[in-house]
């Protein structure tokens, strides 16, 4: 087992009040890391996305969706709307180091749990808060979500081609990005406070990750008023073949355009196409090439065709295949862990991988308080339980 004491984040302890996805993606690596993560649920609810199959069977609230995102913490339930809860919340805020959540903009102060606030209980206190626009401006109290972001930030705006219709992109790339935004601004103040000794506020929202994952389109659009496209590019594409599909990226070489000709095993149209502006220009033509081709064999034939020219290019595969393959082992990306309900379940890994600290669970995704009585003695307020924290 992995000596705790070498963890990076050994003795930090957060106060999580995160829900679905944002904020516990985040308070998951920060608990992979070594801290001591307290998931402070709402009594008999708990997490939004314990209840994400409209059931409360007790494995229905421990479902993979929730226990995917919440491996080594500690789940306690408290009343905060209560005095007797605020003041629980108050009393661990003393001894803790990090307050999480990620609600809409003022919902922590309407609590009583904001920064002001809870600075004054404790200087060193850091209170991280990811929101879906910020905590200021026209939209600070608007509803924010995954959709909503890309749809806002100009990500869902843009398609390979004009013809396809506009979508959703199908994971949560804005919760996820967010998150690990959120994750380096805990560590920053984390590091701040050794030099200062105190904590300080850090925010981050859907919308700004999505605008910073936009930093080089952003530059060429502030620039020359043209819209950067990487998926549009006129040699890059997915093709179907006989039996999948495949992906190739035309870029990064003297003349890709000759290259995958050449793969193909048709003329060579680069010298009528030579440059990216007449490939722009003929993209429609290029790419009805390119798919007519690829539709007359199979993936691996194809891959094969252009890994002789080292043309940068993939099989377009299902989850599934990705988790099967032996690179995903190697890079030790799945873990197993033995939960009380489910049974042992296969989740994914930390992508962040120490020499010096590798991934231990030394918690598996609890059940809604499953530690109430145990954080509270730790806290020395065990005595106080049944009249501050519903169980």
């Amino acid at each position: 087992m992995t000596d705790t004491n070498k963890m990076p984040l050994d003795g930090v302890r957060i106060l999580d009040f995160t829900q679905v996805m944002l904020g516990p993606c985040a308070t998951q690596m920060l608990a992979d890391f070594g801290a001591d993560v307290i998931k402070v649920e709402r009594p008999g609810a708990g997490d939004l996305s314990r209840n994400f199959f409209g059931e409360t069977s007790e494995v229905a609230m421990n479902n993979a969706v929730f226990s995917s995102l919440n491996r080594n913490k500690r789940s306690i339930e408290v009343d905060t709307k209560s005095d007797a809860g605020k003041q629980i919340i108050y009393d661990m805020v003393k001894v803790s180091d990090v307050v999480v959540d990620n609600f809409r903009a003022g919902v922590m102060d309407r609590l009583g749990f904001g920064y002001e606030d809870l600075k004054k209980i404790n200087p060193r206190i850091i209170c991280a808060s990811g929101t879906g626009f910020g905590e200021k401006g026209p939209y600070a109290h608007k509803g924010g979500q995954d959709v909503l972001a890309q749809a806002m930030s100009g990500v869902m705006e843009k398609t390979s081609d004009p013809s396809i219709p506009r979508s959703i992109y199908p994971t949560t790339l804005c919760d996820y990005t967010a998150g690990m935004h959120l994750v380096q601004g805990v560590l920053a103040a984390l590091l701040m406070r050794e030099k200062t000794g105190v904590g300080q506020k850090v925010g981050v929202s859907l919308y700004d990750s999505m605008i910073a994952m936009q930093m080089q389109e952003a530059a060429q659009w502030s620039k020359h008023r043209e819209v950067l496209n990487w998926a549009a590019m006129p040699l890059t594409g997915v093709f179907n073949t006989t039996d999948g599909a495949l992906v190739i990226v035309g870029a990064f070489k003297a003349n890709p355009l000759r290259d995958i000709c050449n793969a193909l095993g048709i003329d060579d149209v680069s010298p009528q196409y030579p440059d990216l502006s007449s490939q722009r220009q003929n993209k429609p033509f290029l790419q009805d090439l390119f798919r007519k081709n690829f539709a007359t064999n199979t993936t691996a034939h194809w891959l094969e065709r252009l890994e002789e020219q080292d043309l940068l290019c993939a099989p377009v595969r299902p989850l599934g295949e990705a988790l099967d393959d032996p690179q995903t082992a190697m890079n030790e990306m799945l873990v197993d862990i033995d939960h009380p309900v489910l049974g042992t379940v296969t989740f994914v890994g930390s992508p962040v991988h120490l020499g010096g600290a590798p991934l231990e669970v030394r918690y598996a995704p609890p059940k809604l308080g499953e530690h109430t009585d145990e954080v509270l003695r730790e806290l020395g307020l065990a005595a106080a339980n049944e009249d501050k924290v519903a169980i």
